[in-house]
């Protein structure tokens, strides 16, 4: 059984995906320093370096959920032209347009949520948690847990994959790095639902879209 604290002690020194960390680490029985040498063999512990690179290239691109009720624009950057326009780097920027239409993350990352907004939403959680009953000792404890549970519904980056929830939308910009060899960066994305901030039914769109990605 190969421990979640292993596998992010590897993840932190190579700044391979998580399930190239898992993998490394089953293929060498959870001995951590043959772990590095596997992702190293493989090409896949470069990730962190090449993410220092500059991305000044890259591609927009636009995803119309069917019957143009929700739309969006995303910008994704690498290094090179060559690169973008690739149809490995196309299908991934195509896998992200489809994340943000189907999850609608309000914010890149953690660092771009709003102080006031973040306070806002503790205040909420730890009113929430009295509430409940929890006793006045851990409702800090409990509070931080939620929060973390707000960044990974609400930044894309905390996001779990669309096309496979075991890894996040951070495990996979990683992964493509160590495959395409070239740093990668979501740098913005705008996404537009058709009657945003009018009185309407709500419709499932997540799931409407979770399902073409199966099909």
């Amino acid at each position: 059984m190969i421990s979640a604290s292993v596998v992010k002690e590897l993840r932190e020194k190579t700044g391979a995906g998580m399930m190239d960390c898992k993998k490394a680490l089953v293929e060498t029985g959870g001995d951590l320093e043959k772990a590095i040498e596997y992702l190293r063999e493989k090409g896949l512990a470069a990730a962190a370096k090449k993410a220092g690179r500059v991305a000044a290239e890259g591609l927009v691109d636009s995803y119309i959920h069917m019957g143009g009720r929700i739309g969006v624009l995303v910008e994704v950057n690498c290094e090179t032209d060559f690169v973008a326009r690739t149809d490995e780097f196309r299908a991934f920027v195509r896998d992200i347009a489809m994340q943000i239409a189907a999850t609608n993350p309000q914010y890149l990352s953690r660092e771009d949520v709003p102080a006031e907004v973040l306070e806002k939403e503790r205040e909420i959680l730890r009113v929430q948690a009295l509430n409940e009953g929890k006793p006045e000792k851990v409702v800090e404890k409990i509070v931080s847990g939620r929060i973390e549970k707000f960044y990974k519904e609400n930044c894309l980056l905390e996001q779990a994959f669309i096309r496979d929830t075991d890894i996040t939308i951070t495990d996979l910009v990683k992964e493509k790095i160590s495959k395409i060899g070239e740093n990668i960066s979501i740098r913005r994305y705008v996404r537009f639902e058709m009657g945003e901030g009018l009185e309407k039914k709500e419709s499932n769109f997540a799931e409407e879209i979770a399902q073409m990605t199966k099909s």
